[in-house]
């Protein structure tokens, strides 16, 4: 380790910096360089690579806002936050698997901006584009060529797994990069503000998802260490600060429900129905919604492997980059410790330090929440080595742009040869909707709130929906949302909710799981008794993934429905069920209505 003196300046001789400019003279934010408010400052190549990563994010951003939407997962970032705006406690009064940060935060700006579709993809917009310039900021010391390809590797894998869903990883992982780069920064100037600000940004990023604490835990003992006097104090108040989300739902929530639900409920009862084999299967697709997808694949004009050798290389390709950017930058620092060196192990920490994400369920969003920090540092990485390589042989004694371009080509073709469909692919795709070379999904809309849909008999089945519910409820009414067999609630349609905000959602489990809301004594049956309205649907009713899952639960919930409710309506044949409470029943459930649906059927020795 150099001492804080050799820490303080950047490598004056760097020819990767050398090569694009007098950069020596203007060291990079996250090593401790000033910031310039003046654009007469603003050096006009830095101008240009941010300009151009910008540009490279914002391609597909207008066909995101038009994206299909994941029906449960964006859906709740819909509606949970209105619920907390209306006084609901997440773990009491619906099921909620993560912090309570990322809630309070879109509770916060659907006050301010208003709850609409838009809006949501609007913070889940802001959300990517702060990961990607987190990690543009983070390996900006390597020069503008590797700041530039960082930023287009970012893109490739933040914007496509989950779109502009504003959902709770990408939050934390966005807070917890901007905290390393004020704590770098720290260790370069000893500012205790800067200390301050990444235990703040820290403690928040564990308030949208706890599950983040080992990597950050892990990368500030990395960063801090050697300045654990003047780092502690700050970073600790600064974390208990940033974690005051979660302090507030503890004495609200209470301890005891909030250990379950976000602890008990996610690792302990929800994992076996939702984990994935790890290695995942060579010869087929194990995640249901990946499967769906990959029905009616995009079109891609490469030569390419097939999906699932894509996932089953792409595991093995996240685990080997996410350690060896650590292990290289190890390494180096052994040879020669510079603040480069320095920043390149502590973020590789990080990056490490989320593994567990892709280990438990191996699908590509899991994969690619791993990739999208790793990845665009394995550019600055390799670029490293290959600068270190150079000096060392005294090949070529002037600057030289050629180690920046090795590291991103390299990085780009693991891209283009491993994972080509869950990156190149979708952006293209999204890019295409965006300039109207391709058709809009199908669209559900009731007044402000609309949604967007890949299938149209899912969105003609709504459609159709719309006009009855509403002549039949009145506001303040419960509704309940989900599968058709509710003894198999391998999902829900949060954004029936969504469309519908004046009726009261009816369950604990608006979000529903298998092995939590389908399980015997859950508590659903004894809310479906109580309920007005139940919206049944059969569109995930041949979800098939190698886990529990696809086993039936208790008959308790389905029997619920036999005996309080009548069935009003079917649409898309029995796509779509509507029941309403009626005096004794009407003696079937959901699950009781034969069809074209499930066109996939459960498996009889898996049920």
């Amino acid at each position: 380790m150099n001492d804080d003196a050799d820490l303080l300046t950047a490598d004056p001789d760097d020819s990767l910096l050398d090569a694009e400019g007098d950069e020596s003279s203007s060291v990079p934010f996250v090593l401790g360089g000033p910031v310039r408010w003046d654009p007469r400052a603003w050096h006009r190549g830095n101008v240009v690579a941010t300009v151009l990563v910008a540009v490279f994010a914002a391609l597909p951003v207008r066909g995101l806002y038009r994206a299909p939407g994941s029906s449960m997962e964006e859906g709740f970032m819909l509606v949970f936050p209105r619920m907390v705006l209306d006084g609901k406690v997440p773990n009491v009064d619906f099921l909620h698997l993560y912090g309570p940060g990322s809630l309070h935060a879109l509770a916060g700006w659907y006050a301010v901006v208003g709850e609409t579709l838009e809006t949501q993809r609007t913070f889940g917009l802001l959300q990517n584009l702060a990961i990607i310039f987190a990690l543009v900021t983070l390996v900006r010391p390597w020069g503008r060529t590797v700041t530039v390809a960082a930023g287009v590797v970012a893109s490739l894998l933040v914007m496509t797994p989950i779109g502009l869903a504003a959902l709770a990883w990408h939050g934390a992982v966005a807070l917890a990069l901007w905290g390393l780069v004020f704590a770098i920064r720290a260790r370069q100037n000893g500012s205790r503000r800067s200390w301050a600000a990444a235990g703040v940004l820290g403690g928040m990023a564990m308030s949208f998802r706890p599950d983040i604490v080992i990597a950050v835990s892990l990368a500030l003992l990395a960063v801090g260490w050697v300045h654990r006097r003047a780092a502690f104090r700050p970073v600790l108040l600064g974390g208990i600060a940033g974690l005051l989300p979660m302090w507030i739902h503890l004495a609200v929530a209470g301890p005891v429900a909030t250990f379950k639900g976000i602890v008990i409920d996610p690792v302990v009862n929800l994992r076996p129905g939702r984990e994935l084999p790890s290695p995942p299967s060579f010869g087929e697709i194990d995640g249901a919604l990946q499967a769906i997808a990959e029905a009616v694949p995009p079109w891609y004009p490469l030569p390419a492997p097939a999906a699932n050798h894509q996932l089953f290389f792409w595991f093995f390709a996240v685990i080997i980059v996410a350690a060896a950017v650590p292990f290289v930058a190890w390494r180096l620092r052994r040879g020669l410790a510079t603040p480069r060196t320095d920043l390149l192990f502590v973020v590789g920490i990080f990056g490490l330090g989320i593994l567990p994400q892709a280990m438990q369920r191996p699908d590509s969003t899991h994969l690619a929440w791993v990739a999208m920090v790793s990845w665009p540092l394995a550019v600055a990485a390799i670029a490293e080595v290959v600068d270190r390589r150079r000096a060392r042989g005294g090949t070529s004694p002037t600057p030289s742009r050629r180690p920046a371009l090795i590291g991103t080509a390299a990085v780009l073709a693991l891209m283009l040869v491993v994972t080509p469909f869950y990156t190149f692919r979708y952006y293209a795709l999204h890019t295409r909707v965006a300039i109207g070379d391709l058709p809009l999904p199908f669209l559900v809309e009731r007044g402000d709130k609309r949604f967007w849909f890949g299938n149209p008999e899912v969105a003609n089945s709504l459609i159709a929906l719309i006009p009855d519910l509403e002549a039949r409820s009145e506001p303040g009414d419960r509704l309940i949302v989900g599968t058709a067999d509710l003894s198999r609630t391998v999902y829900s349609d949060v954004s029936i909710y969504f469309l519908f905000p004046e009726l009261e959602p009816g369950t604990y489990y608006v979000e529903m799981d298998p092995g939590l809301s389908d399980a015997e004594g859950s508590g659903l049956a004894e809310d479906i008794e109580q309920a007005d309205f139940l919206v049944l649907t059969n569109f995930w009713s041949g979800w098939l993934e190698p886990n529990t899952s696809t086993r039936r639960q208790s008959q308790e919930h389905n029997q619920a429905v036999a005996d309080n409710f009548c069935l009003v309506r079917q649409y898309e044949d029995n796509l779509l069920l509507f029941f309403e409470r009626c005096a004794g029943g009407g003696g079937i459930s959901g699950a009781d209505i034969t069809g074209t649906y499930p066109v996939v059927p459960v498996p009889e020795e898996l049920s």
